[in-house]
């Protein structure tokens, strides 16, 4: 990786954590000077612009949470423990500090047309898209019935993250987690495949 490369990593990974706990829109080129100790005309040379500032936080996040979440889980089984994995491994994401960025930033920026908006969308669809890939995978693979529903089971799994990132996050249920745990189960359970 080249050095001006290893920079903008540099500072894009400090935009991210800075994101994740201010908001998507809190964060500035000034803002992020200031955390970075690097001059505004350095970062405007890196990014242009607020909005692509925005984006390339989401780019960052979205690479974070394949290499985190995407790539750990793609190791396990195909089938029930890959998505078993994937629950895992996303719920543990958003037990960092700020909890998950891609909810925050959700309900941040739902109704603010723009680029932002549109690399999150597009993140969040590559997710539920895998997500249910990997449901159907354990379809044909027998661990779940064979009249199974993809698409309404990815659902509700996300459904049930969301809900745990809520219950924790924001009403401070300590039992979140758990309940999350023993929702997914009840999904998985109603899914498998009887014959096996």
């Amino acid at each position: 990786m080249a050095k001006g490369e290893e920079t903008r990593q540099a500072i894009l990974a400090r935009a991210y954590e800075l994101a994740n706990v201010i908001g998507v829109s809190g964060l500035s080129i000034g803002r992020l000077a200031e955390a970075t100790g690097l001059s505004k005309s350095g970062l405007f040379a890196h990014f242009g612009s607020k909005e692509a500032l925005e984006v390339a936080v989401v780019e960052e996040a979205s690479r974070q949470f394949v290499q985190d979440v995407m790539v750990p889980a793609l190791q396990r089984p195909r089938g029930e423990p890959r998505v078993r994995a994937m629950f895992e491994r996303w719920l543990a994401w958003g037990q960092r500090p700020g909890g998950c960025f891609f909810v925050g930033a959700s309900a941040e920026l739902d109704d603010q047309p723009g680029a932002p908006r549109d690399a999150l969308v597009q993140a969040c669809k590559d997710w539920i898209d895998a997500l249910t890939t990997a449901v159907r995978i354990a379809i044909n693979e027998g661990h779940f019935r064979a009249d199974a529903d993809a698409s309404q089971l990815a659902f509700e799994i996300y459904g049930v993250a969301l809900s745990a990132h809520t219950f924790q996050r924001f009403i401070h249920d300590p039992t979140a987690i758990e309940r999350a745990h023993r929702a997914f189960d009840r999904l998985i359970a109603d899914a498998r495949n009887p014959a096996r």
